[in-house]
């Protein structure tokens, strides 16, 4: 798989979590992550590394209440998701 399929991979995967609920209505809302997330899981991040990150965008990039969002939204199930989707990616 090549950067940009990457990319748009993982473009998908934060569009079916949507936190914000707008991912049918617009689909770069999320593109903000994209690089972050991709240079923290190439890095080694683990899954409560992805899932602060996570919680910190939610709160001061989106606006919303991490706490309850993670609960709603599973953001340590997508963190966890993340690091095992890169795994898989980088061993294919």
């Amino acid at each position: 798989m090549g950067p940009g399929e990457i990319e748009d991979n993982l473009r998908y995967l934060l569009n079916q979590w949507d936190p914000i609920g707008v991912a049918d209505l617009v689909d770069d809302e999320y593109e903000c992550l994209v690089a972050p997330l991709l240079s923290k899981l190439d890095a080694g991040a683990n899954k409560v590394e992805i899932s602060e990150f996570l919680w910190h965008e939610l709160e001061d990039h989106f606006g919303l209440s991490p706490y309850h969002h993670r609960d709603h939204y599973g953001v340590d199930s997508l963190a966890d998701g993340l690091v095992v989707w890169w795994v898989a990616v980088n061993s294919a």
